[in-house]
């Protein structure tokens, strides 16, 4: 069991029901990562064990990184028990938001093959990423997370809505150009799950296993259109405004004014150029044996 003590669900006493509940039908050894080397000595130490993740989408895409630095990816499913801020890639798969439950479900569950996303420079995307105001988002809520907690993201978005006036990018999906970079972009969405931010749909359509990654550009520039579009992202409706884009597609490239990102809840800075490419089933998570119904 991997954790990560910063996560924002995790205490002492939640981490003694996982525990407990694992060792029900595992041998389960606990580590915690406290420095960034932590996790590859942990994996390397211990080739023949499942990873479990006791944290949220930071540690998940930290360890998914580490696999693939090791070329294990393929070979070694993992585990999640959901106790981040966001989530977001647990609501995607079905996986209980219940610790207990959660751990029940990695003991006894299913592992299932999810697409993955990596950029040009060697770095990955389990979930989602973002450029634009959402980015500029999470840059305003970082520094009150602490305090607010997951009204943190709510809080960020209305500041950098507030604010942006957007970039002049061009946007690349396969070999489509769909953004041309003469109209400015509040926001690019790619997602390979549903949500960001602990539910809000950046792309409601989304399904982390079907070879594609779900792709919108919104220019919705003006302030009403930004207070009109940030109420309809938070509902999953954004995708039905005439001045927001959606495509689908493998690899997407961002270009043009340098512009946040935001993968998985880690925060890059501005950047002139970004590329993602999608890679199908390149990595297992252990889920739950049957889907939720409803």
């Amino acid at each position: 069991m991997i954790g990560n003590p910063a996560a924002g669900g995790v205490d002492g006493q939640t981490r003694e029901k996982v525990l407990a509940t694992l060792a029900d039908d595992a041998d389960v050894l606990a580590c915690d990562v406290a420095e960034p080397g932590d996790l590859g000595r942990i994996l390397g130490e211990h080739p023949g064990r499942i990873p479990v993740v006791l944290g949220g989408d930071g540690t998940v895409h930290a360890v998914v990184a580490a696999l693939l630095a090791r070329d294990e990816l393929a070979t070694r499913p993992i585990g999640l028990v959901p106790l981040g801020t966001g989530n977001d890639l647990a609501r995607a798969l079905g996986i209980p938001l219940d610790p207990r439950a959660a751990a029940q479900a990695v003991a006894r569950g299913r592992e299932r093959a999810l697409d993955l996303l990596v950029d040009g420079e060697g770095g990955i995307v389990v979930n989602a990423v973002h450029v634009g105001v959402g980015a500029r988002a999470s840059e305003q809520a970082a520094a009150l997370k602490p305090v607010l907690r997951r009204a943190a993201y709510a809080v960020g978005a209305l500041l950098a809505g507030a604010r942006t006036r957007g970039w002049r990018l061009r946007v690349r999906v396969d070999d489509e150009l769909v953004s041309d970079g003469r109209r400015r972009v509040l926001m690019v969405g790619v997602g390979n799950g549903v949500s960001i931010g602990g539910g809000t749909p950046l792309a409601p359509h989304a399904r982390p296993d079907d070879g594609l990654a779900d792709v919108f550009v919104s220019y919705a520039v003006s302030p009403l259109a930004r207070l009109a579009f940030g109420a309809l992202l938070r509902r999953g409706k954004h995708p039905e405004r005439g001045d927001v884009l959606t495509v689908r597609g493998t690899t997407i490239t961002v270009e043009g004014e340098p512009v946040p990102a935001n993968a998985d809840g880690e925060l890059s800075p501005p950047a002139p150029r970004r590329t993602w490419t999608l890679h199908p089933a390149a990595w297992r998570v252990i889920v739950p044996a049957e889907e939720p119904t409803g």
